[in-house]
């Protein structure tokens, strides 16, 4: 006799045979998804397909509609494009993943690519999903994996195990290739379906697949120069500084030259915001700045420096934050998941702020409030008042919303977007997300200054994100600059001051596997201790000692 075991699925028992996979027990269950199970939560815990079932299991299976199965599609895809390459032209062709662009991820070559070619790689890609070929899990002794990747010529993953401390290291096996990603996999490649690739330049392709903020479906690709303008520069003053992946800062942080790195990172975007500053002085029918960006991108601390280097033109300008004119915290509109939404434009008492701005335009003293956010409420204990030709300064996350400041002319308006549009990769295939960047800066600030718990940051983050591509994302391209707020150095910075919190994320808490993918991340890096880093620098304003504090 077959021995069973129980195993409760959608909240029913259910007998399964004893040594019975995940896979083979999401077969009973794939009609209930609109995409292939991907992954699965077990007990809480996010597990590949592979895990066989132990008695008494919790089980949630998860399509790429979750957050978790997203983030493994896409890496399934990218280990099949690699691969498809590396079939096709042999292993001296080679891709770099680059960053996020408009819901897809930008790639680039060390080969030309043209029509027929982009057409063959995604031939290629097709046919090793329709074989459903498996993608094995290894682990294999680090210095095995080191002299591997060393023979294959891939430095930036030798650089990523030698910086591991751990015997053994898990790399990942698809046809004759293998790879090290950070997250977990698909276990095999027919669930990778839903992909589709364009060609941008003779160079550079963008991936794209379904997203869980655009209703699951692929987005039609829509140019947006002004961001790959910015991470196009970022990637040239990286490779000058020979810093792309996280190797090459951990080796300026081994030598001890890391000081010396700060203080260029730091000079350079201090310059290029003062060159912003000119350009604005420059204009005299600007009235008022408008700075706007996700959430801790250094909207702050950008507004506080662009008001410094105005002042050394002679100008004297008034910042104001829009976080300031929340509504009483009883009086916070409720979001469709019946949580209080701060993300969304009516969460702002937009009566108060259009009143006091046009005040401010017209002369007036305003006292101005200071949002509690401990306590929810406002605080009036802030004076300004405009002179004739001095310029008002206002950050926020709805500062370049259309529907605020209608009645002012838009030449009077100059418009910034910032975001930590991260320039360094973990390695070539590994890229790190712009999001886990702010993610780890917002867990840091509320702790400090918020009085929130890290469980408490990760619960409202997908709300957080939520309010993002509705509210800030679509208002992205009306910026007259966009500020890359991201300092190429914060990572090791951040992993000292982020890593006793996440650490402290019980494993029964429904935030713990967050926290883990977070920490491990944070293990590809050196720690950075903050000594050098300027009390003016912006990444001040995360970690505490800013010199813009009030």
């Amino acid at each position: 006799m077959i021995e069973t075991i129980k195993v409760r699925v959608k909240d029913k028992l259910i007998n399964v045979p004893k040594g019975t996979t995940l896979k083979d027990l999401s077969r009973e269950y794939k009609d209930d998804f609109r995409f292939p199970i991907i992954l699965a939560k077990v007990d809480g815990h996010i597990k590949e397909l592979s895990y066989k079932i132990k008695d008494k299991d919790e089980i949630e299976f998860l399509d790429l509609t979750s957050k978790e199965g997203n983030r493994s599609h896409v890496k399934g895809l990218i280990f099949v494009l690699l691969t498809a390459v590396k079939e096709l032209y042999g292993s001296k062709y080679d891709l770099r993943i680059e960053h996020s662009l408009d819901k897809g991820i930008y790639i680039e070559s060390n080969f030309v690519l043209n029509d027929s070619r982009l057409s063959q790689i995604k031939n290629k890609m097709i046919e090793i999903i329709n074989e459903d070929r498996p993608i094995s899990k290894l682990n294999v002794d680090r210095l095995e994996a080191i002299e591997y990747f060393n023979l294959i010529g891939d430095k930036s993953k030798e650089g990523i195990i030698k910086y591991n401390t751990s015997t053994y290291i898990t790399l990942y096996r698809l046809g004759k290739s293998y790879n090290y990603f950070y997250s977990k996999m698909p276990i095999s490649t027919g669930v990778l379906k839903d992909f589709d690739i364009n060609l941008l330049s003779q160079n550079g392709i963008i991936l794209r697949f379904p997203t869980i903020y655009i209703n699951d479906h692929i987005k039609e690709y829509t140019p947006r120069p002004n961001m790959f303008k910015v991470f196009a520069d970022c990637r040239k003053w990286s490779k000058l500084m020979h810093i792309e992946n996280s190797t090459d800062l951990n080796d300026i942080v081994s030598k001890g030259k890391i000081d010396e790195l700060i203080r260029i990172t730091e000079t350079k975007q201090s310059d290029e915001l003062l060159r912003v500053a000119e350009e604005i002085n420059a204009n005299k029918k600007i009235k008022i700045i408008l700075i706007a960006g996700p959430s801790s991108s250094g909207k702050t601390t950008t507004s506080r420096k662009i008001c410094m280097y105005l002042r050394s033109f002679g100008l004297n300008p008034s910042a104001i934050s829009m976080d300031d004119y929340f509504v009483e915290k009883n009086e916070n509109p409720i979001g469709e998941d019946g949580k209080p939404d701060f993300e969304c434009l009516e969460a702002v008492d937009l009566k108060l702020f259009d009143q006091q701005v046009a005040q401010l335009l017209n002369g007036e003293k305003v006292k101005v409030p200071t949002f509690n956010f401990i306590l929810g409420t406002k605080e009036y204990k802030k004076t300004i008042e405009l002179k004739e030709n001095d310029i008002l300064v206002i950050e926020g996350i709805h500062a370049l919303d259309d529907r605020i400041l209608t009645n002012i002319p838009r030449e009077n308006k100059y418009k910034m977007y910032i975001s930590a549009l991260t320039e360094l990769n973990i390695d070539n295939h590994n890229r790190i997300s712009t999001t886990d960047n702010r993610l780890l800066r917002r867990i840091i600030r509320d702790s400090k200054t918020r009085g929130h718990s890290i469980e408490a940051t990760l619960e409202s983050w997908a709300s957080v994100r939520n309010g993002e591509e509705k509210h800030i994302f679509p208002y992205q391209g009306e910026g007259d600059y966009t500020f890359n707020t991201a300092l190429i150095y914060e990572i090791g910075v951040l992993k000292t001051y982020v890593e006793p919190l996440l650490y402290s994320v019980e494993p029964t808490s429904p935030y713990y596997e967050e926290a883990k993918r977070l920490l491990d991340f944070l293990k590809l890096f050196l720690p950075i201790p903050a000594d050098a880093i300027p009390q003016d620098s912006l990444l001040r304003e995360f970690i505490g000692g800013s010199c813009f504090s009030e």
